[in-house]
Formats: structure tokens, sequence, C-alpha cells
């Protein structure tokens, strides 16, 4: 089995690139799906984290606009909770590898992979990257998105060009949609041929 992986600065379309890994039948660990199922009304970590964060969680779970403006700017707080929160993921991630412990490819769909030291734990690195403006446009589109958010996102995460640089291979998403599907296709052919 290879474990790749996947990651990309907010914008770069990461979870496009993701789904299509999926829609090749490629078994996929999405980090943040994980976060959205301990966060979610149900979710494992909602007590501990109105405990150390009160006011931020709810009838729906933690409202994650409450939390992330609690910890953006305050690099303590945000420390605080990623150590509650990447063990449970770690958790959740060694359950789905035995889960699909026969597939010869796996893909871990880690935002944060270099910033967490994640890279240590997977056999090979996809980045997905696009031009600068294409990210911005992107970012600047969503819903609630301001520049200063954007830019407060930016500064946590490591630069794309150094993300390019540590990767063993480099997904563009700059282009047409059918450009990144047979990037893809040929890292899914290169990686489980053999």
């Amino acid at each position: 089995m290879m474990i790749l992986g996947l990651t990309g600065s907010i914008g770069m379309g990461k979870s496009t690139v993701a789904q299509m890994f999926a829609d090749r039948g490629i078994p996929v660990f999405d980090a943040d799906a994980a976060v959205h199922r301990l966060q979610a009304a149900d979710g494992r970590l909602v007590p501990a984290i109105e405990a150390l964060f009160p006011g931020t969680t709810g009838p729906g779970g933690v409202d994650r606009a409450k939390l992330g403006a609690r910890v953006l700017d305050d690099t303590p707080a945000l420390r605080r909770l990623e150590a509650l929160v990447h063990p449970a993921v770690a958790e959740e991630r060694t359950a789905f590898l035995a889960e699909h412990s026969g597939a010869a490819l796996i893909v871990f769909d880690i935002p944060l992979l270099f910033e967490t030291g994640g890279e240590t734990r997977v056999d090979k690195v996809a980045v997905v990257s696009a031009p600068p403006e294409i990210q911005r446009a992107r970012v600047l589109d969503r819903a609630g998105m301001s520049v200063t958010r954007f830019e407060a996102i930016l500064a946590r995460q490591t630069p794309d060009a150094e993300k390019r640089a540590r990767a063993d291979f480099i997904i563009p998403t700059g282009g047409s949609l059918d450009e990144t599907r047979r990037a893809v296709d040929a890292l899914i052919a290169c990686t489980t041929r053999g």
C-alpha cells in the first residue's frame, strides 16, 4: 500500500482533486470531513471545545465562525484547539487505514500536511497548485471571505512555492478540469503499477 498525502493551500482546488481520486475508486481520508464529524451536533469533541472556548458551541455542535474568530489571531488558543483536534483526527485516520488495508493506494487529504509534520506519516506527497491570481479569485469568491481573512489564513500556511519544492508530485489546477483529471490519472498510474 502507498499512502499519498494530498495537500495545497486555500483555494488551490484540493477538494476537487480529492474527489477525482475518489471517483477513480481510490480511498480518500478527508481530514476536514473528520473534523466536521468530530465537531457536529453529536461530535465527541463538542464538550471539550465548549470547555476550552465557552460560547462557541450550540445545538448544531461547534459554531465554526465563532470558534474561528476566537482562535484565528490568537496563536496560543489555536495551539490548544489543535492539541485537542489533531489526536482525534489521528484516531479516525488509523481506523480508516484498517478499513482499507487491502488498497494499493490511499490518499490522505490533509490541508495542513506540512504545517503539522504530516509528511512524515505518508509515503509520497502531492501538492495541488494554481497561480496566485486564480487562488485569490477563488477564495475571495467564497461567502463570508474577506481580503483580511484570506491573508490571515495564508500567513498560517506554508507558502505554495515551498510546498511545491517539497512535493513528490505537483497537480496543476490552474487550467481546465480535464487537464487536472489527466494529471490525477497519470499520478494514479505511476503509483499503482507494478
